[in-house]
């Protein structure tokens, strides 16, 4: 018989507060049209992208972290000092060690909050929501911040014509806390590591480290070109089509949800063509609202679910306590969906 004392949390979880930030400057098409031989109407129409944000040398992960993350913690009703854990999912920090959330943690003014980050890619947001989830329900923190945030602006080559468009700057955060009622679904969440080549950085960090130039690519003007995100297009674009919504569709079952039953559906902002057949195969009822920041923040990766959801709730398209799929998917190739209320 087991001597260890079992561990006591809330019934349940649920998200509390939203908040985002999205850099200062506002980069149109006709910028990225300098660098790649393209058009404003091709980057449209494969994308839905029209505008999207980069940061400045002042808007770092971590600024950027601590800007949404102080809206997240007002709409939630609570104090800084409250935050038990800080989650952060980001791939553009590029200290190896310490982790920015212990930054971010300290800033902000937790109490020696747990902290630490995760790489998850675009399907982030969704593995830290559901590791905060975790953790309100099991006691070891009553109140979770789980972030996510991008700078792919220091990740994206601007010479590659099939991403050169793609990505943005931002962060999203949201306060989870306990509840006395389920407002966060089952997660479906994986990988298949077998097609991680489909996304990835350019050259590891160790090529670099290596001394040896041959191998690194250069650009136009024959400088060493840094590290960057590239992916097979129409590899990840028929993954994400086909795959990911019977992976939405998992998760309303998990959940008990039938597409009627939604008011909302916010899945990662990668593509609006990818958006546009999600939606057509899960045959969603026209009453649902759905998310499209991608048309003018681009893809902010782990950032872009919760920047949608703040938007939506912002403008008044979504309101609170309505029942919304989530579903986020990208990099490794990883995936996760659930069902939540909205705070």
């Amino acid at each position: 018989m087991s001597k260890i004392k079992p561990s006591k949390g809330a019934p349940y979880a649920r998200i509390l507060g939203v908040g985002g930030y999205r850099p200062v400057r506002v980069v149109p098409n006709e910028v990225i049209l300098e660098t790649i031989d393209s058009s404003d109407e091709w980057i449209r129409s494969r994308s839905g992208i029209e505008t999207r944000h980069w940061a400045s040398d002042e808007e770092t992960v971590a600024a950027m972290s601590i800007e949404a993350s102080g809206k997240a913690i007002a709409d939630a009703g609570i104090n800084a000092d409250q935050i038990g854990a800080v989650v952060v999912s980001t791939v553009s920090h590029f200290s190896q060690t310490p982790a920015i959330a212990t930054e971010i943690a300290d800033k902000l003014g937790t109490n020696k909050a747990a902290a630490f980050d995760i790489s998850a890619g675009c399907a982030g947001f969704g593995y830290g929501l559901t590791l905060a989830k975790g953790m309100v329900v099991e006691g070891s923190a009553e109140y979770v911040l789980v972030i996510g945030v991008e700078r792919l602006s220091d990740l994206t080559d601007l010479e590659d014509r099939a991403t050169a468009f793609l990505f943005g700057d931002g962060a999203g955060a949201v306060v989870v806390g306990p509840s006395q009622e389920p407002h966060i679904g089952p997660t479906v969440w994986g990988s298949e590591g077998d097609k991680s080549g489909t996304i990835k950085q350019t050259v590891p960090w160790d090529r670099f480290h290596s001394g040896d130039v041959s191998t690194l690519p250069l650009d136009s003007k024959g400088e060493i070109k840094f590290p960057a995100i590239t992916q097979e297009g129409q590899a990840v674009f028929r993954w994400a089509v086909f795959e990911m919504a019977k992976v939405a569709q998992q998760a309303l079952d998990a959940a008990g949800i039938s597409p009627d039953d939604l008011d909302v559906f916010i899945p990662h902002q990668a593509n609006e063509r990818i958006i546009d057949s999600m939606v057509k195969t899960l045959k969603l009822p026209e009453h649902v609202t759905v998310a499209r920041d991608v048309r003018t923040t681009g893809n902010t990766s782990a950032a872009s679910i919760p920047l949608a959801m703040e938007r939506l709730l912002a403008t008044g398209e979504a309101k609170s306590g309505d029942t919304a799929l989530v579903i986020g998917f990208g990099a490794g190739l990883v995936y996760a969906a659930t069902v939540v209320t909205l705070p």
